[in-house]
């Protein structure tokens, strides 16, 4: 009997943070694995939950148990440093293979200088590094299309990135105009209002863009650099994302019109009173007449 009750009161899923303890992952380990699609999330049609109203069924959870150190290892991010090493290579090579976007930064933050610093998944320069096509990237000298690129000032990271980051955000999007709003998150307010020129339209996606990913207060100089790195900046990459915002919102406006203000109801006039002719006949009568 207890144990019916048990099992009917049990929660079909649950918040990120409860999921994150369940599972002995950080939260900052959980969530790359959502941003991964290595853990399963729905939207909370409470609209309660943490992490953009999101929450985890149990039986994801329950697919999870017990698997821990092999999902914290999938998730595991190094820096330069680290990242030569785990490759056997020397860091200042290192640096320029990820300048030449051959690997892709998963996250960065800002260090006391204020100078981005990228981090990458292990999982997967480990995996670069075993692939025999890329032992010519590793060793010897860099080819010379690579290094024309270089002295050229090539530098793929930040863009990488955004590509990297907008997939993760368009995989938790719940529908075609919050897609939109993905897509826009990476653009100019400017190139917003080009593609944009219906007002209900451009409010409606403006409202669905994400945030940069959080690195200080509010108009600090990391907020600022957040907002800077999320924007799209080679003209290539602008068309890119103008042209993949229009295909998003031509899908959009098929499946519905972006929502419009109702119109502000008129208060009704108020009752005007009604004379009885008898009573009308009454006062025309005792109304003085102008004198002539």
């Amino acid at each position: 009997m207890s144990g019916t009750t048990l099992a009917a009161s049990r929660p079909l899923a649950c918040t990120p943070s409860r999921a994150a303890r369940e599972l002995g992952l950080k939260r900052g380990e959980f969530d790359l694995a959502v941003h991964l699609g290595r853990i399963r999330t729905v939207p909370d049609d409470g609209g309660g939950g943490a992490a953009g109203g999101r929450r985890v069924p149990r039986t994801e959870i329950d697919r999870l148990q017990g698997r821990a150190e092999s999902l914290r290892e999938s998730v595991r991010v190094v820096g330069t440093t680290e990242g030569a090493a785990l490759m056997g290579i020397p860091a200042g090579r290192f640096t320029r293979v990820a300048k030449l976007g051959l690997v892709t930064p998963v996250r960065w933050y800002p260090n006391r200088y204020r100078a981005v610093v990228w981090l990458y998944l292990a999982e997967e320069l480990g995996q670069f590094a075993a692939a025999e096509q890329n032992t010519r990237l590793l060793t010897g000298r860099t080819p010379a299309e690579l290094s024309d690129r270089l002295r050229a000032g090539a530098d793929q990271r930040a863009r990488n990135w955004r590509g990297r980051h907008c997939g993760f955000l368009l995989r938790q999007a719940d529908g075609p105009w919050q897609r939109a709003g993905v897509v826009a998150g990476f653009l100019d307010p400017g190139d917003i209002d080009d593609l944009l020129t219906d007002p209900h339209e451009r409010a409606h996606v403006t409202a669905l863009r994400p945030a940069p990913p959080a690195h200080g207060a509010p108009g600090s100089p990391a907020a600022q650099l957040a907002e800077e790195l999320m924007t799209a900046a080679d003209p290539d990459e602008i068309d890119w994302f103008r042209h993949d915002l229009a295909r998003e919102l031509g899908q959009a406006r098929a499946h519905r019109p972006a929502p419009r203000p109702a119109a502000p109801s008129r208060p009704p006039a108020p009752d005007r009173p009604t004379l009885s002719r008898s009573l009308r006949g009454w006062l025309l009568r005792r109304t003085p007449r102008p004198a002539h």
